[in-house]
């Protein structure tokens, strides 16, 4: 088969409906056994419903009304402020601290994150705070919006009427990269600025442009280009200039993820024959492969950020997709989400133990978090707003 037809088989199989029989829809695995009980309120109806969402969606935690070892109570102060107050079961104060936001919404995910940090005993981030992009289909166009972590300040950002892909933000959460058939009806990477909502062309070569991400500095940009011939590695500045090759095979690339220090980067390729992860220096050199040995289709690879240990990865599983996790320091991979649906397309939070993944049917798709301990997930995205699919996180 040809290369670049193999590739786009690649990217076709990745992006096609699921065929799983039954609606999509939570599924309880198991129950964090230390899991923290604790009581979670605000004097607001909005902000109390914010954050019984955010912590019933935290694996780590168990809302109770009652026998609880946190109360952990927010106060509305103002437009974007919210007090966070946090007391034992015995009624001894653990912390007090006003947080402010560009809305009261994000102010009571902030505060939110302080909650986690300073009751969770594990020393896990918080990660309410975290922003989506994503793709929306609700046009009936796949086109890039965002928003925050349960769905709210949703904003659509393109109106290309072009299918688009792919979306991901900078460090700084000022800009987004995306892949999209705007205009040329080929497969370009675009930037938008959002402060501005200018989007410009980041790059656009000859044959497929797509996958561009961000390193963890923000100053470069992993991609595959195949002007060459075949989809490759490669990376450029943070401005789309100075493009330079880092894969040189016969295979195909795809997904490039960044380590957390930038030095490596992780993606796919099938040069064993089928779609596999492997591990590149961030300045080209020898392909190692990542000895998953879970499946023999490993795709879209994201490096935890909080944890360097863990690549989390889509993997097929008898007739369909799941996600696993890569653990370096166990030397193995572990499948972490099971479900009568296909998931795909993870994308890691801050604290290094839940993810955003997509979940898809016959007939739509939805965005949900993942508790990889125990396999537990949580719909973020409404059925009402329709398909949503390829999340790409700002974890702040």
């Amino acid at each position: 088969m040809h290369k670049l037809s193999r590739w786009f088989l690649l990217f076709s199989i990745l992006l096609a409906p699921a065929y799983a029989q039954r609606a999509i829809g939570p599924v309880e695995v198991t129950a964090d056994t230390q899991a923290i009980a604790v009581r979670v309120s605000s004097t607001s109806p909005e902000l109390n419903a914010l954050a019984q969402q955010a912590f019933g969606a935290h694996g780590r935690y168990r809302l109770v009304a009652s026998g609880f070892q946190h109360d952990i109570r927010f106060t509305p102060g103002g437009a974007t402020a919210v007090r966070v107050d946090i007391n034992r079961g015995d009624g001894s104060s653990v912390h007090s601290e006003t947080v402010t936001g560009a809305t009261a919404r994000e102010a009571l995910l902030r505060a939110a994150d302080i909650a986690v940090e300073r009751t969770n005993g594990l020393g896990l981030r918080g990660f309410f705070a975290a922003r989506l992009a994503f793709i929306g289909e609700r046009t009936g166009r796949k086109e890039v919006y965002t928003s925050d972590l349960f769905f709210g300040e949703v904003r659509q950002i393109t109106r290309d009427n072009a299918h688009a892909f792919g979306p991901r933000w900078s460090p700084d959460g000022t800009r987004l990269l995306y892949t999209s058939y705007y205009k040329s009806g080929f497969p370009d990477i675009f930037q938008i600025d959002l402060n501005t909502y200018q989007r410009t062309t980041f790059v656009s070569f000859r044959g497929t442009n797509s996958g561009a991400t961000f390193s963890p500095d923000g100053r470069q940009v992993a991609m595959v280009l195949s002007g060459e011939g075949n989809p490759e590695i490669y990376v450029s500045d943070a401005q789309g200039r100075n493009v330079s090759r880092r894969t040189r095979t016969d295979a195909v690339e795809a997904s490039p993820s960044w380590s957390p220090d930038g030095g490596r980067l992780v993606f796919t390729s099938d040069a064993a024959g089928g779609p596999q992860l492997y591990i590149i220096p961030a300045t080209g050199g020898t392909m190692q492969r990542v000895p998953t040995n879970i499946s023999r289709y490993c795709t879209e690879p994201d490096w935890s950020r909080a944890n360097p240990n863990k690549i989390a990865f889509t993997a097929r599983i008898g007739s369909g997709f799941q996600i696993a996790v890569h653990d370096f320091s166990k030397g193995k991979s572990e499948q972490v989400s099971r479900a009568p649906f296909d998931g795909v397309e993870p994308a890691w939070l801050a604290d290094g133990r839940h993810l955003v993944f997509t979940v898809r049917d016959r007939n739509s798709s939805r965005l949900f978090i993942l508790d990889t301990e125990t396999g537990r997930n949580v719909a973020i995205s409404p059925a009402s707003f329709g398909s949503v699919m390829q999340a790409g996180v700002l974890n702040r």
